[in-house]
């Protein structure tokens, strides 16, 4: 299938001011003549082009400080969509947004096993191409594909070395090439870190580490502004953190790791045996579908259940464990619990404190400051979005 322009036209000057507007939601030609080094001329230029394009909007004068009130101009957030994807071991969510995040489309959530499925890829791409289709959105209108999803995985190059092979094949251009559109991959814990950065409560700033609380235990790391991804991209696994030398086996083949003893999937489990074995809860056996189970668990344990609580108590005390070594190796001043787990994020915050009070020096622990997400379970959509936009100035991107 032949890859369509997303109809920018003019070089990298309008791509990169559609890129700040996208991140930054409104700038007077003067902050973006300072910010790219070039002449306000020139970027009013770039600006009256892109208004009769369609991609910029007037959005009235800053308020006064003292001197002229500069226009500002704003992105046209129906201008260009994003195909956001965010994906885990058990299924996909696939949503159509805007440029200001917001869905134009409702999500579809489709089920999809990425261990030891190999039609999981050409699964991924009917999904895609389906949903693009019902959505009745024009594939020219498309900016990107960005797509978050598990494993190890060379963003640079487009490859994922745990799932979704490709034959040898780039991944991000095998999925451009079926479905016409500018494709990007990236791991799932790095977008959630990104989202938070660009658009969530660590917002701006330049050192934080984010927990992906899904079904494993996810790391992303911005350090000086960026993702930090380590000498082959891999840096973060801080759910392969050893917790135990004889501890439950991991899928990685190791006991005792973080993901073995403290993920969503091992609490949902533990969940179902307590219930096996009469405990009293208010949860029903789900029948080895974890999925269900970690999703009602926390639901119940919000609403008090007490059984579900101490499970997540115990689970949070394990990541405590693994953040205090996190801690002593790069001194944050934030973590961020985000992820689909955010909403039991004040559950797990008590363990999580006494952990590292235990395990931690007191030097280091006190000056880093625990933060719950408020993007929570949207955190890798909105990431996947802003791979899509990180993207956007890029030469390789198609344009018009």
């Amino acid at each position: 299938m032949e890859i369509k322009s997303n109809g920018v036209k003019g070089g990298w000057l309008k791509n990169m001011i559609i890129k700040r507007l996208y991140f930054d939601k409104a700038m007077s030609c003067a902050a973006l003549s300072q910010l790219f080094d070039k002449s306000i001329p020139s970027i009013a230029k770039a600006i009256n082009e892109l208004i009769k394009e369609g991609f910029v909007v007037e959005q009235g004068y800053a308020p006064s400080s003292g001197g002229r009130r500069p226009l500002m101009y704003a992105i046209n957030t129906h201008a260009m969509f994003i195909l956001a994807v965010a994906m885990d071991q058990l299924s996909a969510r696939i949503q159509l947004i805007d440029l200001n995040n917001n869905p134009v489309a409702e999500m579809a959530t489709v089920e999809l096993k990425l261990h030891n499925n190999e039609n999981a890829l050409p699964q991924l791409i009917s999904y895609l191409n389906s949903y693009i289709e019902e959505s009745s959105i024009s594939r020219k209108k498309i900016a990107g594909i960005g797509i978050g999803m598990p494993g190890f995985i060379n963003a640079v190059e487009g490859i994922n070395y745990t799932y979704l092979d490709a034959g040898g094949e780039s991944l991000s251009k095998h999925i451009a090439k079926e479905t016409g559109i500018t494709t990007y991959i990236d791991n799932d814990s790095s977008l959630i870190a990104l989202a938070e950065q660009k658009f969530g409560i660590a917002r701006s700033q330049q050192e934080v580490m984010v927990i992906n609380l899904g079904w494993g235990i996810g790391l992303g790391m911005i350090i000086d502004g960026k993702i930090f991804r380590g000498y082959n991209g891999f840096a973060g696994e801080l759910s392969h953190i050893p917790l135990s030398d004889n501890g439950a086996l991991c899928v990685c083949g190791k006991r005792g790791c973080l993901e073995a003893e403290a993920s969503m999937l091992v609490v949902a489990e533990k969940a179902e045996e307590g219930i096996k074995k009469g405990r009293v809860t208010s949860l029903k056996a789900h029948h080895g579908q974890s999925k269900l189970m970690g999703e009602d668990l926390m639901d119940a344990a919000n609403q008090g259940d007490q059984f579900a609580i101490e499970l997540l108590t115990d689970a949070g005390y394990k990541i405590g464990k693994a953040l205090a070594i996190l801690i002593h190796i790069m001194n944050p001043a934030n973590i961020v619990l985000s992820g689909r787990g955010a909403k039991v994020g004040k559950i797990l915050m008590a363990p999580i404190q006494q952990a590292l009070h235990k395990y931690c020096i007191p030097r280091l622990s006190s000056g880093t400051e625990l933060l719950i997400s408020s993007l929570g379970f949207d955190a890798e959509l909105i990431g996947a979005a802003v791979l899509v936009m990180e993207n956007f100035d890029k030469e390789e991107q198609v344009r018009g």
